[in-house]
């Protein structure tokens, strides 16, 4: 069988081959440093900086985080059928005493703020009742989540400068709280609510990903090739190729600064799969016997073959992974960079490790080993001829389904709804973890969705009378609507005040009682470091309101934050203390608006960049953009049939599923262009008919081998306990067993129509 290549790129790969055990040896001092460099990246899956770093709303929250530094927030819930009957009480008194010894952890409760009015000691029966009273007089407690219908909540704030020392706290608190539910006392049940534990569950998952997922792929993998071409030696070339390049690639990030996310289990993976792709093309093609003098010759003529097409194809891929650069979403933005940097060593060690590793291990030629397997070319034989007989009834029911698949990724107006965006925070966290279910129930009864209004006002006019009785005004509009739960400020600490030493919780409207609650307000502030955390007292100009509600029940992604913005200007206008005042609402919650609202720009505006980096590779590789357009509708089909998967089975949007077009469209494209390359071979000598056949012979295999690698390598990703990497192993699995089924019906059947269009304006 002749094998055609240029001759200058045959040269050229027989140098490569002269040259293999000095190539073999300059990689395994890079396998070396990648390891090295792999093993210094950082774990950085933190919700909250997820966007990135120059964004204005990023940089105001950073500004507002400086001004009003704070803890890590967290709540422990002590269900009990009495929340507030004696023996629930000292129980939770005894508690709170050995909680607050623990280093960095701050202590809030019921309990703590009725110390305050002169109790101290074991709490009396006639205590209790006192206690009783003083904690259902006022909704303050039930606002702040500190008591509930069946619960006593214990507030805690973390004072953690690290991951480490922030695991060191969650762990003794566990070690005091947790073991009072089997305690057989008072408390039926114990919960913990906060992003300390969801913060330390998600980055022990992602630092695990890899570590498991990879093993899994890579046995396989081995398993996979070695009953392909039924050769240790070849298992080997493929096997030590995939792992220096992969820990080269890795490595990288130590280099750039990247950093592990929730998303970086991608990386290895994505380059694993279209490596591993390029490979099996590579090596489905040197395996064939040839008519070169020398094995030798063979060889670099095999390599060349394959170096255009797999050049393309990789590019593409990388350019398409580069094209998430322009996203605002840092994960996104640095696993598209770590993965376009990751593929081009990849294909440097396609074209230079695995042709010198095939060549020291003496890889054996498939007659050496193995005969043909006969049913393809049977297979062949059906599918070309049955192909272009229901050529219109393929393409059209392709196109159909992906006509189904826009609806049901942008909706239809009126009829059905754009496909859901999702980044609560708990979407990270398997649902069965015990700590996603307590924040789950805590949720059904109290909002955890805050936003901040940050206030900047004059120097030294934070505490004048005027500005916090307007600000009261405000808290009290705000408060006013169901979907609020509670604002804290100023105002909120003078109301605490209040009620501890009167009794009564409500503040006075009329503008003379002001200037005495400011004076108040002062003298609190001076003894109460918590009440400093709502002013700034270095120049008495910025304040904060801290306004917990519920995000879903205002409607739209961002509708929280409008709202907010609403009533400060309706509060500015009416209140002329506040027009020299300058509000923005900021904080976590507005930043994770923020990126649901990108990341469908994020899904459009890589796809397109990537999908027309791809055209124009195949334009400049193949020369005719009308066929290229045929030739990219198994990748466009699987894209598009995938957004109906995920609508059928209620898959959402988030963080990982939003690469879901990018990821196929690069992997994807790959078979495409060795497809429609070998077409070219064949019909610059024959028919259609037998172009189709000639890359159906030497592309299909390699096609459908490629396809079932990337497809079990994401799969693999469904074992994940991270929910976003499950739903995007499932979904990109679905996209390339969806691209292999219109790589063998719909790709040919629109081939077999461009060519009818092509006899009929040939001149």
């Amino acid at each position: 069988m002749s094998v055609p290549a240029s001759p200058k790129v045959v040269q050229f790969f027989l140098r490569i081959l002269r040259a293999r055990v000095w190539i073999a040896g300059v990689f395994l001092i890079l396998t070396a440093a990648g390891i090295y460099g792999t093993l210094g990246v950082q774990d950085d899956p933190a919700i909250e900086r997820l966007i990135v770093a120059g964004d204005p709303v990023a940089l105001a929250t950073m500004q507002f985080d400086r001004l009003f530094p704070e803890g890590e927030q967290a709540l422990i819930m002590l269900e009990a059928q009495d929340p507030l009957g004696l023996a629930a009480l000292r129980a939770a008194d005894g508690l709170e005493h050995k909680l607050a010894r623990i280093p960095q952890v701050e202590v809030h409760s019921i309990l703590d703020l009725y110390r305050r009015t002169g109790s101290a000691g074991e709490i009396s029966p006639v205590e209790a009742e006192h206690l009783r009273t003083f904690a259902i007089g006022t909704p303050l407690f039930r606002r702040a989540g500190l008591l509930g219908d069946r619960y006593l909540g214990v507030a805690l704030e973390l004072r953690v400068k690290s991951p480490a020392e922030r695991d060191r706290a969650l762990a003794a608190i566990d070690a005091l709280a947790l073991p009072l539910e089997a305690s057989g006392g008072p408390f039926t049940k114990v919960r913990r609510v906060g992003s300390p534990w969801l913060d330390a569950w998600l980055e022990r998952q992602t630092g695990a990903a890899t570590v498991r997922f990879m093993p899994l792929f890579g046995l396989f993998l081995m398993t996979l090739v070695f009953i392909i071409y039924r050769s240790w030696r070849a298992l080997a070339a493929i096997i030590l190729t995939l792992g220096a390049l992969v820990a080269i690639a890795m490595g990288l990030a130590d280099v750039f600064g990247w950093s592990h996310t929730v998303i970086s289990t991608l990386v290895p993976l994505t380059v694993m799969v279209t490596t591993t792709a390029t490979l099996v093309y590579v090596h489905s093609r040197f395996i064939e016997p040839g008519d070169s003098p020398t094995l030798l010759e063979h060889h670099a003529r095999a390599v060349a073959n394959k170096f255009l097409p797999c050049t393309a194809s990789m590019f593409a891929t990388a350019v398409g992974f580069g094209a998430l650069a322009i996203s605002d979403i840092r994960p996104v933005r640095e696993m598209g960079l770590w993965t376009a940097c990751g593929l081009i060593v990849a294909w440097i060690g396609c074209f230079t490790l695995f042709p010198a590793l095939q060549s020291l291990l003496r890889t054996p030629l498939r007659s050496e080993k193995t005969a043909v397997a006969k049913w393809f070319p049977v297979f062949v034989d059906a599918l070309v001829p049955a192909s272009r007989r229901f050529r219109w009834l393929l393409v059209g029911g392709a196109l159909g389904l992906m006509l189904c698949g826009a609806a049901a990724l942008f909706g239809i107006p009126g009829m059905i709804k754009p496909l859901a965006l999702e980044m609560d925070v708990l979407t990270y966290v398997n649902p069965s973890e015990r700590v996603a279910q307590d924040t789950r129930h805590f949720e059904e009864s109290n909002a955890l969705d805050v936003v901040e209004l940050w206030l900047q006002t004059p120097a030294g006019h934070a505490l004048e009378p005027d500005f916090l009785r307007s600000l009261e005004q405000l808290t009290r509009r705000l408060e006013s609507d169901p979907r609020i739960t509670a604002v804290d400020g100023p105002t909120t600490v003078l109301r605490w005040a209040r009620y501890v030493e009167t009794g009564s919780d409500q503040l006075p409207t009329s503008a003379s009682a002001w200037p005495k609650l400011a004076a108040d307000l002062e003298q609190i502030m001076l003894t109460e470091p918590g009440a400093r955390e709502y002013v700034d007292v270095a120049d008495l100009a910025n304040v904060r309101l801290s306004i917990r509600g519920r995000a879903k029940l205002f409607g739209q992604v961002g509708a929280m934050r409008a709202f907010v913005e609403s009533q400060w200007s309706a509060a500015q206008a009416a209140e002329p203390p506040l027009r020299a005042v300058r509000g923005s609402v900021v904080g976590k919650g507005v930043l994770g608006a923020e990126i649901t609202l990108r990341l469908l720009p994020t899904l459009t505006e890589s796809f397109a960049l990537t999908a027309s980096v791809i055209f124009l590779a195949f334009l400049l590789v193949f020369r005719s953009p009308s066929a290229r357009l045929m030739t990219m509708i198994p990748s466009l089909f699987a894209i598009l049939c995938v957004f109906l998967v995920m609508r059928l089975a209620s898959i959402p949007l988030n963080i990982a599923t939003i690469l879901i077009g990018s990821t196929v469209l690069g992997a994807t494209e790959n078979d495409q262009i060795h497809f429609f390359y070998h077409f070219q071979e064949g019909r610059s000598a024959g028919t259609t008919a037998g172009a189709l056949r000639h890359a159906m012979l030497v592309a299909g295999r390699p096609i459908l081998f490629a396809t079932l690698i990337n497809a079990s390598g994401f799969l693999a990703l469904s074992l994940s306990d991270l929910p976003p990497m499950r739903e995007f192993g499932i979904v990109s699995a679905s996209a390339f067993v969806l691209a292999l089924l219109a790589d063998f019906t719909a790709l040919p059947a629109a081939l077999w129509i461009l060519s009818r269009y092509d006899r009929q304006n040939a001149p």
